[in-house]
């Protein structure tokens, strides 16, 4: 069954709110499966993206929470690292810390999406755990846990393992239906503080980058893991890729070392460059807004953005603007949304409980207002609204207006560090922090789901 989508005469017409064909928004629907319920728009959140891979959900959300903030549905510990969830199939599953035979791992845990009950886990093995690196220097013990977020798709779940394992399981049993190892099998070359990347699932195909030279970016076969493209010699970041549509186009769009680089998803031949500076970490993932894609990094690099062009099957880009630094727009980690041409997100460089939430105009670059304390948490797109959960737990949501900062409610859900994104699925957010998960009922008053 499908979403209550507005018809529009031409089925590619772009939303204005976040400049992704409408169309899209129709096969979100159909593949999910889901019912609108008076005004309610129910949807899975299936990987670290969201459904559309832009960080934005098509559900509505409540504006009027309780004193105290949302309805607790459920809490329980869930431990170590920046893992968010991925919600699919009555699922929510996400990475955390457990101790195997006396050893402490990785591991990918399944819960039941209403009740938080553990279904199933599955070891992924070892990583660097507290170990001084990016900010453990500082006191934030920046390795102490997994990173790379799940992606749930057609009964499976599939994780990229801070040692770069690509596996996919089943997702009602978790038993494992394959695997590849990219360091052993493709000469992989990892991060120093391992990887952060979390794998994006395209149609037939799970995108990763992190192979050697001359298979660097790689696509698998989402149902029995066989390679279907390969290609390059280049190095990976922290950064998560994205794939969307640019002049008429999808594309996958990966920021590495090099800075951005495009492929077709038929072939993973190169479509368009963009030469972007490197210094210690580059983590969040590219924003498509229209023919335009932004970029931003800390530790100096800053923010920048090109103009895509194409003439036949030539691809260009060219650079608009670049403004170098840690003001005003680098973005640490967390990954900005895009409202009417404008970027609302956590724009910071190492500003721990203080960094502010910030409006852009992607097409320029310029700040059209921001709004300290929230430090390097995340966003997502919601309701014409930004859902932000700060890096102290304060979930606040605030309207996507350019002209200045409102907000419309705030409440303190989690305890401990929070480096995640928080999601919204069937009417309920999920989110976690390095100590706890929970999850909220968010969805407005009335509705049925």
């Amino acid at each position: 069954m499908e979403f209550a989508i507005e018809r529009r005469a031409d089925p590619e017409q772009v939303d204005s709110m976040t400049e992704f064909p409408v169309s899209k928004w129709k096969r979100v629907a159909l593949a999910a499966g889901v019912l609108a319920v008076m005004g309610v728009q129910a949807a899975d959140w299936p990987s670290y993206r969201g459904p559309l891979g832009n960080g934005h959900s098509p559900e509505k959300i409540s504006r009027a929470w309780p004193e105290g903030g949302p309805k607790v549905l459920w809490r329980v510990p869930s431990r170590g690292g920046f893992s968010s969830f991925a919600v699919a199939g009555g699922r929510a599953v996400c990475l955390e810390l457990r101790e195997f035979n006396g050893v402490e791992q990785e591991a990918v845990v399944a819960r039941a999406a209403d009740t938080g009950k553990e279904q199933w886990v599955q070891p992924l093995g070892t990583l660097k755990i507290n170990d001084g690196g990016q900010d453990g220097a500082a006191g934030n013990k920046g390795g102490d846990g997994p990173r790379s977020t799940p992606a749930v798709d057609g009964g499976r779940v599939y994780t990229l393992s801070a040692k770069l394992v690509l596996q996919g399981w089943d997702a009602a049993t978790g038993k494992e239906v394959w695997k590849h190892d990219l360091v052993k099998e493709f000469a992989g070359r990892n991060i120093s503080w391992q990887n952060a990347q979390s794998p994006v699932v395209e149609g037939d195909l799970v995108i990763v980058a992190g192979g050697g030279a001359g298979q660097s970016l790689l696509a698998f076969d989402k149902k029995t893991g066989e390679v279907k493209w390969k290609g390059f010699d280049e190095t990976m970041t922290h950064s998560t890729p994205v794939v969307g549509e640019i002049l008429g186009q999808r594309q996958a769009v990966f920021f590495l070392k090099s800075g951005l680089l495009a492929v077709d998803l038929k072939t993973g031949a190169e479509l368009w460059r963009y030469t972007f500076p490197f210094a210690v970490s580059t983590a969040i993932s590219p924003v498509i807004a229209g023919d335009v894609v932004y970029c931003s990094a800390g530790y100096g690099v800053g923010a920048g953005a090109a103009r895509i062009t194409r003439e036949g099957n030539v691809w260009k880009a060219t650079e608009i603007y670049r403004k170098p630094g840690n003001k005003p727009l680098a973005n640490h980690w967390s990954t900005p949304v895009l409202f009417d041409g404008h970027l609302f997100g956590m724009f910071q460089f190492k500003e721990y409980g203080s960094g502010p939430v910030k409006c852009v105009d992607v097409k320029t670059g310029d700040v059209k207002w921001e709004k300290a304390g929230f430090g390097p948490g995340h966003v997502i797109g919601i309701d014409r609204h930004v859902l932000a959960l700060s890096d102290s737990g304060e979930l606040v949501l605030i309207e996507a207006v350019t002209g200045e900062y409102k907000e419309v409610a705030r409440a303190d859900v989690l305890p401990g560090k929070c480096w995640t994104t928080p999601v919204v699925a069937g009417g309920h957010v999920f989110a976690r922090s390095a100590e706890e998960a929970v999850c909220l009922d968010v969805a407005p008053r009335g509705a049925s789901r």
